[in-house]
């Protein structure tokens, strides 16, 4: 018994239409594959959680400003501030308890040396919330 045309030229030339009978297959098998595990993915699992009472702290942390313009000048809270007495106020703001959050706002044309050194500076003082405060140019 074998599979072939009743013409030996009809045997001879490629097939030029798709077997879609496999593809079929496929399709079907892969259909009763997601209708089988498609009822375990809704599945839930009940968990019974431990019930908390906690206070939510309400307690703001202050945010200090410090300002850095094109000279190298040093504001603290928009109140002048000199690099030995710097070091003194970060310590104490990295001391005290709730942690103040510092935000660095520099001058377009500061250069990154003296922001890198006051950073430095904040991180030894232990200041853990550190940001940058970035002005952006009005439109007209």
């Amino acid at each position: 018994m074998s599979f072939g045309a009743f013409n030996r030229h009809a045997a001879q030339t490629p097939m030029s239409e798709i077997n879609m009978t496999p593809l079929v297959d496929v399709m079907l098998v892969l259909l009763i594959v997601f209708i089988i595990t498609a009822p375990l993915l809704t599945h839930n699992i009940l968990v019974n959680l431990p019930a908390t009472e906690g206070a939510i702290s309400q307690e703001k942390p202050d945010i200090i400003t410090l300002s850095l313009n094109r000279e190298g000048g040093l504001f603290w809270n928009d109140a002048p501030v000199s690099e030995s007495d710097l070091a003194a106020r970060l310590t104490a703001a990295g001391n005290s308890r709730p942690q103040p959050e510092l935000r660095l706002r520099a001058d377009r044309d500061t250069r990154y040396q003296k922001i890198a050194e006051i950073m430095s500076a904040a991180q030894k003082a232990g200041i853990e919330k550190l940001g940058f405060v970035s002005i952006l140019p009005q439109t007209q």
